[in-house]
């Protein structure tokens, strides 16, 4: 069953978060769907082994074809990996940063995506949905090299693809965080490999904190609600060294050790 992040008679934010079965060996995410006035928006839609549970699971909630956009905050397979399917189900047309432009039809079937990307600039923009709009925000380097964050003015929820990840069960990720200090842990190996450098970080800082915001919602992991963890999440990454600022010499030696392949490679 979906987490309900958000509800009104007109607007709707739903969260997916158990559609991988950790039985599959694959890393924990959450698929988003919001709705308004009847038009729908599928945000980072999964890879491959999630669609076939989150379309029918979205099917009881919303008709799929009224689904107008699948934005996708960047182009790792478990954001966008399903896109053949979604465009063969959906009349949705694909949201993503131009920097991903040209390499998101290596996802489908050749000709596909063909009018069917909506490339982004790097400034972002806003994207009508239904009577209300979505905020596409520059996030940069947040992992990806053109990266998107997406902000819904009506919840007032930020969704903020692979910044506030924490490593959790399905279960796990639908209890969202109100107190951060215990919740660090289960974030900082992550966000110091995945995020590129604490500079990019307090850029995203300064922009995000002029947002009223009630939940910094992560494709990976539990939500962070209340105005006391947000405050505590911003002070947190602003202080945070991370990716190029920990890396030195000593990461790039020539390599000595040899690999244990998983099974023996054919004779």
């Amino acid at each position: 069953m979906p987490l309900e992040l958000y509800r009104d008679p007109q607007h709707v934010c739903l969260m997916f978060s158990d559609l991988v079965h950790e039985s599959e060996e694959a890393v924990q995410a959450n698929q988003f769907l919001v709705v308004d006035h009847g038009v729908g928006a599928l945000i980072d839609p999964g890879g491959n082994i999630a669609f076939n549970e989150l379309f029918l699971g979205m099917g009881r909630q919303f008709p799929p074809q009224k689904l107008a956009w699948l934005l996708a905050s960047h182009a790792d397979p478990d954001i966008i990996a399903s896109l053949d399917r979604w465009l063969t189900s959906t009349q949705a047309q694909l949201v993503i940063s131009r920097v991903w432009e040209r390499f998101v039809p290596h996802f489908a079937k050749s000709g596909k995506t063909q009018e069917r990307v909506l490339a982004v600039p790097d400034a972002g923009g806003i994207l009508p949905l239904g009577d209300s709009e979505l905020h596409l925000l520059p996030a940069h380097f947040l992992h990806a090299e053109g990266n998107f964050h997406f902000y819904d003015p009506v919840s007032r929820i930020l969704f903020t693809g692979d910044l506030g990840v924490s490593m959790t069960s399905g279960s796990g990720a639908q209890q969202p965080v109100r107190d951060l200090a215990p919740h660090i842990p289960r974030m900082e190996g992550f966000h110091r490999r995945y995020m590129v450098s604490n500079k990019v970080l307090r850029l995203w800082a300064q922009m995000a904190r002029r947002l009223p915001i009630s939940m910094l919602v992560p494709q990976h992991g539990a939500p962070i609600e209340g105005a006391a963890a947000i405050a505590d999440f911003f002070d947190w990454v602003e202080s945070l060294a991370c990716g190029i600022d920990l890396f030195g010499p000593e990461a790039y030696r020539l390599p000595t050790g040899r690999l244990s392949p998983a099974r023996r490679p054919p004779a």
